[in-house]
């Protein structure tokens, strides 16, 4: 019975441990991490993150083949295929401060590996790595490896948050790179062998480990690239009086660029885009190519400036102050269908709103009061951390209050802000909302889901991302 120890039971690890468990049943998996707090979550029925169909994976494997600890050596120690998904945070001193992966976490993971391990072991990187990690990890494997052989391989994680388990059970391809020497490829064959239980053959991609490696870094910065085009575009659109969902609906017709990713909105957030792009960014400037470094940093330019111009909107167009006035915010999860909070647009725009002094109300279905109040808190790249490194008991933003509640969110409110796209938001009464806020009442749609029309019949002042503007807005222009 092959048994599989992933270490680290985040937003990665946790669920790919239970899809591979539910689809493999006679392959034992633990998943090992050192908080006692989060192992608990996942051994209740409160599981630490939200993804739909990951709670009935997780009761339907859990206690069978599927076991969730905090004894991280024992596991380790009897495993034949470690799987590494631990934090790889930017760098926030040193050398390649802001930009650079700090492998601190990875390297103290390799070297307990090394320490504990009694039989030949698989390595696989999981969580997203600077190119050439795998030679670092190689060598602290190999140095302290007591005559035990190691063979790393690179398996990075293509999952989308909200839609975890369904990319997990259809993947797009599942990557999968070694050494290309006579272990490697048989490294490479026996991981190969656990996706096939349920992965196509001609979906599971082969390569060596430098290309894996770069791949999920140039997948994601790809991936933001489209974003902050469309999003470019949109600031066009709104000066010029085109609609940047036409235009972004005609150039997605066109078979060669396809038309996933090109919604504008108030900006990307997430765990990766900005953290690989930097990553990646770094990496080019170490390797002597300024140009190209300069390319990818006009992606996280781009987003920075879609926040800010989306702020600055706000502002101006409520007789050029906030303060004092109460905004209410809707949605601050980085996209609809996750409580993940890591490098939302709502953390930048909360606080520019907050640096003219409003009274910001927020409600989101899956975010807790002090998820929320962390994040305010916290200074940029700590959330990378592990929960009990970061900040224990983060100071309370005076000025933000969290409902449970739209309607209690919205009232009396000079503004609302749509920053996640719940599906729950299209459909709120919108009428019942107008009347009891202070007029005049404005909606600023950050994720252009809402019925501009319909809201406009209402009394709403509008404003969305790359429409033509309101006139109210044209008389009042933006500060960008």
């Amino acid at each position: 019975m092959v048994k599989i120890c992933c270490i680290g039971a985040g937003y990665v690890g946790g669920p790919t441990m239970a899809v591979i468990a539910l689809k493999c049943p006679e392959i034992e998996v633990a998943v090992v991490d050192i908080s006692v707090p989060r192992i608990n979550a996942w051994n209740s029925d409160q599981l630490p993150i939200y993804e739909p169909g990951l709670e009935d994976i997780v009761k339907q494997c859990r206690g069978q083949n599927l076991f969730f600890s905090t004894d991280v050596e024992k596991h380790v120690r009897e495993a034949d295929i470690v799987f590494v998904s631990v934090n790889t945070p930017t760098k926030t001193t040193g050398l390649g401060a802001g930009k650079a992966a700090d492998l601190t976490y990875w390297e103290s993971a390799a070297r307990m590996i090394a320490d504990v391990s009694v039989s030949d072991k698989i390595v696989v990187e999981k969580s997203t790595v600077p190119v050439k990690t795998a030679e670092a990890i190689e060598k602290i494997l190999m140095h302290n490896s007591k005559g035990i052989k190691f063979q790393i391989l690179s398996n990075p994680e293509f999952l989308a948050e909200g839609t975890a388990i369904a990319d997990l059970f259809n993947p797009d391809r599942v990557l999968i790179g070694g050494r290309e020497t006579p272990e490697g490829f048989k490294a490479v064959q026996t991981l190969k062998e656990v996706y096939a239980n349920w992965v196509p053959e001609d979906q599971i991609i082969t390569t060596n480990l430098w290309s894996a490696e770069l791949s999920k870094l140039a997948a994601n910065a790809f991936l933001a690239q489209r974003i902050s085009s469309v999003n470019a575009m949109s600031a066009l659109c709104e000066s010029t009086g085109a609609d940047v969902t036409q235009v972004a609906y005609a150039v997605g017709t066109d078979s060669r660029i396809g038309p996933k990713f090109l919604n504008a909105s108030v900006g990307f957030g997430g765990s990766c885009f900005q953290k690989d792009i930097l990553n990646l960014v770094y990496i080019c400037q170490c390797n002597g190519l300024p140009e190209v470094a300069e390319y990818w940093k006009q992606v996280i330019k781009i987003n920075d400036y879609q926040k800010n111009r989306f702020v600055n909107r706000i502002v101006s167009s409520m007789f050029n102050t906030v303060s004092n006035k109460k905004v209410a915010i809707l949605g601050f999860a980085f996209k609809k269908d996750t409580g993940d909070t890591r490098e939302t647009p709502a953390i930048d725009v909360c606080k520019g709103l907050l640096g003219d002094k409003a009274q910001i109300s927020i409600y989101d279905p899956q975010v807790t009061e002090e998820q929320i109040q962390r994040d305010l808190s916290m200074k940029k790249f700590d959330w990378d951390h592990p929960l009990h490194l970061q900040p224990m008991s983060p100071t309370t933003v005076k000025q933000v209050s969290v409902t449970w509640d739209a309607y209690e969110a919205t009232k009396g409110a000079h503004a609302v802000c749509v920053l996640t796209e719940w599906d729950e938001f299209k459909s709120l009464d919108y009428q019942k909302i107008f009347d009891n806020m202070q007029k005049p009442a404005f909606i600023f749609d950050g994720r252009n889901i809402m019925n501009v029309n319909k809201l406009r019949e209402i009394g709403f002042i509008v404003y969305s991302i790359g429409k033509p503007l309101d006139a109210w807005l044209k008389d009042m222009p933006a500060f960008i």
